[in-house]
């Protein structure tokens, strides 16, 4: 359990770094899922599963979710522990005292962490699907693992089973006499994991998706709301105009 903690600890990451053996990687455009409800429902789950024994998001709660398109009866069979109700907010399920003890501290909550990452490289979202998808086999860390958005991670891959062992492919570069490994941006899998390449990224997609969409759950209301605002606000700029010609069409 410990373990588990502590890989989970800094999932998510507390620096925006994009650097990676001498040069730099960009950031990944991460998919736009807020509307697919399907892949924020398969978010769900998987940060209920892998993230929230140690992250809370203290500010969203379970019955939330009814607002993806899961009954309450789906929350309580499969996102729900047994001591929680569907009424709780999403609280870590480590002890406090505990994390204090074993990190130092609390691990930060992660209700809005895909709108506090976004910077040069692109938004919040495209930093923790590039994060998420970037850990790689490096024996020289005392974890085994690194990360080309995160380099000098210190953490294990928690999604590891998942993706499967792997490491980046690196080419020399040398600029005004200095040499330099840069990400050639092909990877070399070691080991398979249980999803394919292409499984993974789609659910890493759902995943950032999901944390995207609790960081503001009515976003998509807003966006419908205030189109229709606009066309109302059209519409009566038009009437506005008529009366308004109407009113002075007699006036010399």
């Amino acid at each position: 359990m410990k373990k588990l903690i502590f890989t989970l600890m800094v999932a998510f990451g507390l620096h925006a770094g994009v650097q990676a053996a001498g040069g730099g990687v960009a950031w990944d455009k991460a998919p736009n899922k807020i509307n697919d409800l399907g892949a924020l429902q398969n978010g769900a789950k998987l940060f209920v599963n892998y993230c929230l024994n140690c992250h809370s998001a203290a500010f969203m709660r379970f019955n939330r979710l009814q607002d993806i398109g899961l009954t309450e009866q789906q929350i309580k069979d499969n996102l729900l522990f047994t001591t929680e109700k569907v009424g709780d907010t999403m609280k870590v399920a480590m002890d406090p005292k505990e994390a204090k003890e074993w990190f130092g501290g609390l691990p930060p909550d992660l209700t809005l962490i895909a709108r506090s990452r976004s910077g040069a490289g692109g938004t919040g979202a495209d930093y923790l699907y590039t994060y998420l998808r970037t850990y790689y086999r490096d024996d020289t860390k005392a974890t085994g693992w690194n990360n080309l958005a995160f380099p000098n991670v210190g953490m294990p891959h928690v999604l590891w089973e998942l993706q499967g062992e792997r490491k980046p492919v690196f080419a020399k570069h040398e600029d005004k006499g200095h040499t330099a490994e840069v990400f050639t941006g092909k990877w070399e899998q070691i080991t398979p994991g249980s999803m394919t390449p292409l499984e993974y990224d789609q659910a890493i997609g759902d995943l950032v998706g999901f944390l995207q969409w609790m960081g503001e759950p009515a976003q998509n209301t807003r966006v419908r709301v205030g189109v229709w605002v606009l066309l109302f606000l059209l519409g009566m700029t038009f009437v506005a105009w008529r009366l308004n010609a109407a009113y002075w069409k007699d006036v010399k």
